[in-house]
C-alpha cells in the first residue's frame, strides 16, 4: 500500500463538530463552500480563510438529508435530495419541494453530483440493508430517470472530465469502485469494477484533474487515491477514524467526517479536515435546473 509523502499535514480545518457531515462542494459562483450534516438535516455553507473553514448559514432542510448541488446561476440556490425526494434551498434560507416521493417509503436519499451535461445524479439507500434501492438522474426540466437499480448504499459518484466515464460506489455489499460508460442521453453501460477498497466501507468521492479518484474511507481513518484502472496511489492517514466524503478546493482536499457511534471520539471526529496536495480539482458541477418562481 503506497503511504502519503512525508510533508502531507492534516489540519483540522472547523471550530464546529458535527455528528456526520458529509458531501462537501466547492461552489464556482462564489467561491464558498457548502456541507450537511447528515444526522441533524443541516445544510451547511461557509468560506475558507487562512487556512480555517469560517462557518456561515446553516438551514435545516428535513430528517434525512443527502446531497447538494449549486444551480447555475449566481445567486440561484441549491438543489438538495432529502428524504425520498429534492427541494431548492434557496440564499434566503427558504426550502421548496422540488420532486416527492422519488425514493421508495422506507428508503432515503444519499449521495450524489452532477455530470457535465447539467443532470444530478443521485441515489438512495436502504435501512435496513437491502439492495432494492435505485441510482437517479434528474434533468434540467425536473424530469427524473432510473438509471440503476438493485442499489445497496449509493455513495460516491464522480465523472470523468467528458462526462463519458461515470465512477461509482455502492458500499454494499462489494465494498467497490465501479465504472460506467455514459451515453450522451445519460444511459449507463458497461458496468465493471475498478477495485475493491479493503479495510473499510468507501464512502465518498472526488476527482482531480490528472483523473485520479479520491475515496474517503469510513472506519479506515484514510483518504485513499486511486488511478482510473484501480492501482492505489496513495493513502492518507488521518486523525478521524470515519472520514465521509472529500472535495478538492483547488489543491486543498477537504476531508468531513462523523463521530457518530464512536463511543470516544477524539477531537478531529466530526471535523472538517484539510490536506494539501499536488493535483487540483474543480469546483463542483452545476444542475441545469431552474429555481423554484415566488
Amino acid at each position: 500500500m503506497s503511504r502519503s509523502p512525508r510533508s502531507r499535514r492534516v489540519e483540522i480545518l472547523s471550530e464546529e463538530r458535527y455528528v456526520q457531515a458529509e458531501s462537501p462542494r466547492w461552489d464556482a459562483r462564489d467561491g464558498t463552500l457548502a456541507w450537511i450534516d447528515m444526522s441533524t438535516g443541516r445544510f451547511h455553507r461557509g468560506s475558507i480563510a487562512d487556512g480555517r473553514v469560517v462557518a456561515g448559514s446553516s438551514v435545516v432542510v428535513g430528517a434525512q438529508i443527502g446531497a447538494p448541488a449549486p444551480l447555475a446561476d449566481a445567486g440561484a440556490g441549491w438543489a438538495v435530495a432529502v428524504d425520498r425526494g429534492l427541494v431548492h434551498v434557496g440564499d434566503d434560507g427558504s426550502v421548496v419541494p422540488l420532486i416527492a416521493d422519488l425514493a421508495a417509503p422506507g428508503d432515503y436519499m444519499n449521495d450524489g453530483g452532477c455530470d457535465p451535461a447539467g443532470r444530478f445524479w443521485v441515489g438512495s439507500q436502504s435501512m435496513p440493508r437491502d439492495p432494492h434501492c435505485a441510482l437517479w438522474s434528474i434533468d434540467a426540466e425536473g424530469v427524473a430517470t432510473e438509471r440503476l437499480g438493485g442499489v445497496t448504499v449509493s455513495n460516491g459518484l464522480v465523472f470523468d472530465d467528458s462526462g463519458s466515464t461515470l465512477y461509482y460506489i455502492d458500499t454494499l455489499p462489494h465494498r467497490s469502485i465501479e465504472a460506467f460508460d455514459v451515453a450522451p442521453d445519460g444511459r449507463l453501460s458497461g458496468r465493471r469494477t475498478v477495485c475493491r477498497v479493503d479495510g473499510g466501507n468507501p464512502d465518498g468521492m472526488t476527482i482531480d484533474e490528472e483523473g485520479m479518484l479520491w475515496v474517503a474511507v469510513w472506519d479506515a481513518a484514510e483518504v485513499r487515491r486511486y488511478s482510473p484502472a484501480g492501482r492505489l496511489v496513495e493513502t492518507i492517514e488521518l486523525p478521524a477514524k470515519r472520514p465521509t466524503a472529500v472535495a478538492l478546493v483547488d489543491r486543498l482536499l477537504v476531508i468531513t467526517t462523523a463521530s457518530v457511534g464512536l463511543e470516544h471520539p477524539s477531537t478531529a471526529d466530526g471535523a472538517l479536515l484539510g490536506v494539501e496536495i499536488d493535483a487540483p480539482g474543480a469546483p463542483a458541477l452545476p444542475w441545469r435546473g431552474r429555481r423554484p418562481r415566488p
